[in-house]
């Protein structure tokens, strides 16, 4: 009976009963998680940019991107494997739950081992590549080294996340990242403000809130082991060819699309680079702040994903459509009042980070060309949880393609390079890349007949 009650926490049913109150609800902690994520790399951002200033400031603003480009290749696999364990469950196949669990830790702990070699061998000619500036190269290889050797630390952090969300369970996923939040700020002021290891300090402080989360978070899944079919021993730990192909069909182009529109970042980033380090300061300020309203939101996508995901595989189309509609609903809230408040306190936003007066006078320059992202943002909030959950993730590549090399780094090339407008055509390019995906992916939910696609693990 006990674990018959631990079933109920753990595994969640979307198919039936109040729609609003699931989404709400699922939501709730995804947005506190994200809000935590934006907390910590705040933080960083802060402490930084008051105790090493503003080349520490370009410094993190070239090497997180550099870092998180790295991360997506398992952010995207991961997320293919919560949608595929959603429509397991949603298709009542939960005996196939650990099999699909144990091929989605098997295959992507080993993408994390290359990915680490890869990032340490050639993190120096990389940031070579973005153009960083020689007066910041020193500090951005520094973070960009220490996130490297953290690499595997936050795959697997991303990994039993991903199989809690495809549970239906984004609580315990919050305290994964409460926890890696909390010994991140206390780190970052140790290393940082205490110890004056400067962007080594808020590099490590970061990776080793995530080792922390991952151990705790694995600790959970071994005590759940029985509900969820994955008991941790060494033959569990295999690739069973069903799931991986299900697992590859989703997971890769998700993979592929979040790595293109990161990496299209980094050509941003080169171009910004190229006006300046005040100007590249204010640009990795500028994208902390967008990441507010950009990551709440991003909770409603989340659990928008997951409730499609379940509702595709009881095929319950209706229940799809409304699910987007709140969404839409939800999301606009969040867009409108960051866009007030980016429009009308554009220093004193900025002033969380740094008082340096170049950076503070570029922040006007920054938030009056990005006030074109946050329509295309909300749109895209809808269509692309849609899109995941429903499996097409072929569709979310082509999509994140056009977003990112066609309207990202195109547009941020032509405003700014060819039109001659600088580190302003730089950020309009930026924030107008998401409707690349977000109009075709509206009018993909309304028109096409994606009710016939097949479930991914079929």
């Amino acid at each position: 009976m006990p674990m018959e009650n631990n079933k109920k926490q753990l595994i969640h049913d979307f198919t039936t009963g109040p729609l609003l109150r699931h989404l709400v609800l699922f939501a709730l902690p995804f947005m506190a998680s994200n809000a935590l994520q934006i907390l910590y790399s705040i933080v960083d951002m802060m402490v930084v940019g008051h105790y090493v200033g503003k080349n520490g400031l370009a410094a993190v603003a070239v090497s997180s991107q550099t870092f998180n480009l790295m991360v997506m290749l398992c952010a995207g696999t991961s997320q293919g494997g919560q949608i595929m364990l959603s429509q397991m469950i949603g298709n009542g196949q939960r005996q196939r739950l650990g099999v699909a669990i144990g091929t989605l830790f098997t295959l992507l702990l080993g993408a994390g081992v290359v990915v680490t070699a890869i990032g340490v061998v050639f993190a120096r000619q990389i940031l070579h590549l973005l153009n960083t500036p020689a007066d910041i190269f020193d500090d951005a290889l520094s973070y960009t080294l220490v996130c490297c050797w953290g690499i595997v630390f936050a795959y697997g952090y991303n990994i039993v996340s991903a199989i809690m969300r495809g549970l239906g369970d984004s609580r315990h996923p919050f305290i994964f990242i409460l926890i890696a939040s909390v010994i991140n700020v206390v780190l970052d002021l140790l290393f940082v403000a205490c110890f004056h290891w400067g962007v080594f300090g808020a590099g490590l402080a970061t990776i080793l809130g995530q080792a922390f989360s991952f151990l705790y978070a694995v600790r959970f899944l071994y005590k759940h082991r029985e509900e969820t079919g994955f008991d941790f021993m060494l033959h569990s730990f295999r690739i069973e060819k069903q799931c991986l192909k299900g697992l590859l069909k989703l997971g890769l182009p998700l993979a592929c699309r979040f790595s293109i529109v990161n990496f299209s970042m980094l050509f941003v980033i080169a171009m910004v680079a190229s006006t300046g380090s005040a100007a590249l300061g204010t640009f990795g300020a500028g994208t902390k702040l967008d990441d507010v309203a950009n990551k709440m939101s991003l909770g409603v996508m989340m659990a928008l994903t997951g409730i499609v995901a379940q509702n595709y595989g009881a095929r319950n189309f209706a229940r799809i459509r409304k699910a987007v509609g709140y969404t839409l609903l939800l999301s606009s809230g969040f867009y409108a009042v960051f866009a007030a408040l980016m429009w009308f306190f554009p220093e004193q936003l900025f002033s969380i980070f740094t008082s340096d007066r170049d950076i503070l006078d570029l922040s006007h320059t920054f938030s009056h060309a990005i006030m074109w992202t946050f329509p295309g943002l909300l749109l895209l909030k809808g269509s692309n949880g849609f899109i995941h959950g429903i499996g097409h993730s072929w569709l979310g590549m082509v999509l994140g393609i056009f977003d990112g090399f066609v309207l990202r780094i195109g547009c941020s090339w032509y405003f700014g390079t060819v039109l001659g407008w600088g580190f302003y055509g730089y950020v309009l390019g930026y924030g107008i890349a998401p409707w690349g995906s977000a109009f075709p992916g509206i009018l993909y939910f309304l028109f096409a007949p994606w009710e016939k696609r097949k479930l991914a693990f079929e």
